[in-house]
């Protein structure tokens, strides 16, 4: 059974930076699609950014540039660099691992709040 365990997050001035890790128990991790999605008050979950099984990456247009996300198939870690925080990046953040169409697992959420 896959367990995310979120970690990081927090409040974070405008500007500021933040790293988000979501470490992946289980076998298999290489192979799963790693994204990170938010949900932010009145909002719809939304996918923030995304990086496959061979590394390749797709951003929402709005973090483009950055945001980055990396992950580590060795430490079985996904992460999420977060730079230039702005105030409409808060949110809850989710961690999602995903293989093929019945393998689809979340974190626990994490709090980013970007405030002056």
């Amino acid at each position: 059974q896959v367990q995310l365990v979120q970690s990081g997050g927090g409040l974070v001035q405008p500007g500021g930076s933040l790293r988000l890790s979501c470490a992946f128990s289980g076998s298999m991790f290489r192979f799963y699609t790693m994204g990170w999605y938010r949900v932010a008050p009145g909002t719809q979950r939304e996918l923030v950014a995304r990086i496959s099984s061979i590394s390749s990456t797709n951003y929402v247009d709005s973090v483009k540039g950055r945001f980055t996300i990396s992950r580590d198939n060795g430490k079985n870690t996904v992460y999420l660099q977060m730079n230039n925080l702005k105030p409409e990046d808060t949110a809850v953040y989710y961690c999602n691992a995903r293989s093929g169409s019945s393998s689809d697992y979340w974190g626990q959420g994490t709090q980013v709040t970007v405030s002056a």
